[in-house]
């Protein structure tokens, strides 16, 4: 390793790492490495629009309404105006 850092943590957030190294059996240090990745990979991913990260999911999922592309304002429309049904009575 070249680069030591040294890092002062609210109590909240030394709880949480040191509950994070008993769950993990891991040091302080492995997961603040971790986290470090994952952070620093989420800030680097590819710039794009939100939907070019879902195209792949867009239409995978089955709502069970064989019209519902081409009536889903009349599917909104009719689920806002519809009462809410009281449970439990």
């Amino acid at each position: 390793m070249q680069t030591q850092l040294s890092v002062r943590l609210p109590d909240d957030l030394g709880r949480a790492l040191k509950a994070a190294t008993r769950r993990l059996q891991r040091r302080n240090s492995d997961i603040v490495r971790m986290a470090l990745r994952e952070f620093l990979g989420a800030t680097t991913r590819a710039p794009g629009r939100p939907v070019d990260r879902v195209r792949g999911l867009i239409g995978s999922l089955e709502s069970g309404v064989p019209d519902l592309a081409t009536r889903h304002r009349h599917y909104i429309l009719e689920s806002l105006t519809r009462r809410p049904v009281r449970r439990g009575r």
